[in-house]
């Protein structure tokens, strides 16, 4: 049975929490690079934005594949920029008006302000990438960058969009939150000088608990409470986002009820919770979509099998439990 309820809950990152308190004044001192008049709406946004989630793991990466240093330290407020960058920019396109319990900057300055101040953030992260000794990285997170970005025009593109398969949306979600967790994972590898075949499997890694995590993002989306998630919830059928568990319905439900469904969705028309509850396999299609997302987080901890035994380690296979715990809690 399906309940209308977010688990609660922080992720276990205990292990690394001295080298994320770095991060957050590493992340205030990039908000000072700011001229005067902009930083107070960057001190804003960097303060409501974000579980640090990439720069944890590209720590904790760091820690099981060497010794950790300055760089990984680095590498994970690079990239935690630009995925606060893209959240400014989520936010607009989805009108949300709450994150983590205050208002969004949208919300609080409207749209135009707040796609410069996502369009500043997002530059002058890039421009921190350029810091790093080996090219290579930067290259990699300007690419990583292209895909966050690639994958969010191509699912505003097909909003409303019912030829949409399983595999389109698996691949704008691995690019719009898989390849950020993956390059924090892949590339803090690549920081401890492992070989290849390593830094794959922290790519790999990252890739299906990022991709995982969207999944479970999106299933709260359509069951959760904004209490409990301190966010605008409900927005993603509104804004004509056909995630997963929609994805799952379409194709088990009826022809009536498909039809009934597919209708509401074309004249965007308000489709709450009662509407999908009364399509006879919705808590199927929930429940389908959170599996595929266990899975995922399964395949994420196999990746670890490379690593040697450590607390970093360990603490990553900890991640992975977590949220399969958030997964599991769900149904």
């Amino acid at each position: 049975m399906v309940e209308t309820k977010t688990p609660t809950g922080q992720f276990p990152f205990e292990l690394v929490r001295p080298h994320l308190n770095k991060v957050e004044s590493l992340i205030l001192e990039q908000v000072r690079a700011f001229d005067p008049g902009v930083e107070p709406y960057m001190e804003y946004i960097c303060q409501t934005n974000g579980k640090r989630i990439r720069p944890a793991l590209a720590a904790l990466v760091g820690g099981a594949t060497g010794e950790l240093c300055e760089d990984h330290i680095r590498l994970g407020v690079t990239i935690e920029l630009i995925h606060m960058a893209t959240l400014v920019h989520d936010d607009i396109i989805d009108g949300a008006t709450t994150r983590r319990t205050v208002p969004t900057a949208n919300a609080k300055w409207g749209n135009g302000l707040a796609v410069l101040l996502g369009d500043a953030l997002f530059s002058h992260a890039l421009k921190l990438s350029t810091n790093f000794d080996d090219l290579d990285l930067s290259r990699a997170i300007s690419q990583a960058s292209r895909e966050v970005c690639e994958g969010e025009v191509l699912q505003t593109q097909r909003r409303f969009d019912l030829t949409i398969t399983k595999k389109d949306y698996f691949r704008m979600i691995e690019m719009k939150t898989g390849a950020l967790f993956a390059i924090a994972s892949g590339l803090a590898a690549k920081l401890s000088k492992r070989d290849e075949s390593l830094c794959q499997a922290m790519h790999d890694y990252g890739m299906k608990l990022g991709t995982a995590y969207q999944i479970y993002d999106d299933v709260v989306d359509l069951i959760g409470s904004e209490d409990e998630s301190g966010k605008t919830l409900g927005t993603d059928l509104e804004k004509g986002k056909l995630t997963l568990p929609i994805l799952n319905l379409l194709e088990r439900a009826k022809p009536s009820q498909r039809e009934k469904l597919t209708k509401r969705i074309i004249e965007q028309k308000e489709i709450d919770l009662p509407v999908l509850v009364g399509i006879a396999d919705y808590e199927g299609a929930i429940d389908d979509a959170i599996q595929t997302a266990c899975v995922m987080v399964a395949e994420a901890r196999q990746s670890l099998d490379l690593l040697e035994d450590s607390e970093s380690r360990d603490a990553l296979i900890d991640i992975t439990s977590f949220v399969d715990q958030l997964l599991k809690n769900c149904r």
